[in-house]
């Protein structure tokens, strides 16, 4: 479902607002090796499938910070505001990692619109995001992270 805006100016209207989920999305070993490879994180609890199997985790997680980046994509279609040229990350107030999103597990994410205020050329927009794994009891990460959104 995507909560559609008319306008910058109609964004208050949603403050406080859940404006929906995106879709599930699966975890690949993959994107978790080229994310290592991009930080220079290569624990084995993300990297190395047979000692993960081990470890505190039954098997290879997610890095947090990939869980985080992936949140624009995760949001993709969850609410569209016409009249905006242009939107840009503008960052997290808020995260926390509450539990480990394991590799091929299925995660989509949650948001509730938190504010909005005017900024020169348009608004800036913070989210409560919440990220879950498919059919786990506590979300794995929860975010509040800022948008900017310019006429």
């Amino acid at each position: 479902m995507t909560t559609h805006v008319n306008s910058m100016e109609e964004l208050s209207a949603f403050v406080g607002t859940h404006v929906g989920y995106g879709e599930y999305q699966t975890v690949t070993q993959e994107q978790v090796n080229l994310f290592a490879d991009a930080t220079g994180d290569h624990q084995w609890i993300h990297v190395d499938p047979e000692r993960a199997k081990t470890g505190p985790f039954g098997g290879p997680i997610a890095h947090g910070y990939l869980t985080l980046s992936l949140i624009p994509v995760l949001l993709n279609g969850v609410m569209k505001v016409d009249g905006v040229a242009m939107g840009v990350n503008y960052g997290t107030n808020k995260v926390r990692f509450t539990s480990p999103v394991p590799v091929g597990a299925e995660i989509r994410a949650g948001a509730t619109l938190a504010s909005v205020e005017e900024i020169s050329g348009g608004v800036q927009v913070a989210l409560d995001v919440v990220v879950e794994v498919k059919d786990a009891p506590k979300p794995s990460c929860v975010a509040q992270v800022v948008y900017r959104y310019y006429r």
